[in-house]
Formats: C-alpha cells, sequence, structure tokens
C-alpha cells in the first residue's frame, strides 16, 4: 500500500515577500528624506542672555567705516593682510589663549569667518560677544 503524504515542501524560493519589503523600505527613506532640512540653509542666529568674560585679554573688533572693513586687536587698528602675523604676537602672551570677538551686524559673514578659521587654525578659544536682551 502507498501512501502519499499531503504536505510536499517546494524546494523553490519565493522572492516576492523579499521585494514587498524592500518596496516598504524605499517607501520609507523616500518619505522621511524630504522631511530632513539641513541647518546649513536655515541659518537663524540665537539671541544670547548669556554674559560674555570681561577679563578676557584680547579683544578683536571688526567695523565698517566709509565702506571699509576695520579690524582692531586690542583696540589698535589693523589691516587685513597683517592681521594673522600681529595676531600671533599678541596672542604669545596671553596663556589662556582666549578671544572675544566684536562685531557690528552689518559686517558680512565672510569678514567674521576670516578671523573664526585663523582662531581655528592656530587653536585659540575664540568667544562671540553678543548683547544681552
Amino acid at each position: 500500500m502507498l501512501l502519499k503524504s499531503k504536505n510536499k515542501i517546494s524546494p523553490n524560493f519565493n522572492m516576492s515577500s523579499m521585494t514587498d519589503v524592500v518596496f516598504l523600505l524605499l517607501i520609507f527613506f523616500m518619505l522621511t528624506s524630504t522631511l530632513i532640512v539641513p541647518n546649513a540653509l536655515d541659518l537663524v542666529l540665537p539671541n544670547s542672555k548669556a554674559r560674555t568674560i570681561k577679563n578676557q585679554p584680547t579683544s578683536i573688533s571688526i567695523q565698517e567705516k566709509d565702506n571699509l572693513i576695520n579690524f582692531y586687536i586690542n583696540d589698535n587698528l589693523t589691516i587685513k593682510k597683517d592681521f594673522e602675523i600681529k595676531l600671533k604676537k599678541t596672542m604669545q602672551d596671553n596663556k589662556e589663549k582666549g578671544i572675544i570677538l566684536y562685531t557690528d551686524k552689518s559686517i558680512a559673514i565672510e569678514h567674521v569667518v576670516f578671523v573664526l578659521d585663523l582662531a581655528n587654525k592656530n587653536k585659540y578659544k575664540i568667544v562671540l560677544a553678543t548683547n544681552p536682551n
């Protein structure tokens, strides 16, 4: 007497469930990527209620006068091309290597980034001074 089993296992692999999972993941990532807004494009500077430290030995000021950008190191006028050399001379005696950066609202960000880049390159600590609200 021959008995046949009713449960036969198919040796074929079914890809339909795998494609469903991949499709759902694709939809998920497409939807979530449109909700992400890069911070670099949405630049909103916060107001500060913190107070700056008054006893920092070195201060840098950036002002615009008669359509010219003036850089000051400890209230001494410095031209842009000699700025790094004079800053290094000033910072030699500074043990803390700390700087407070004062700048007007109307100054272009490229001048602020110039000073920040020099401070970063020379490993100086820099704080941007703000008006308390």
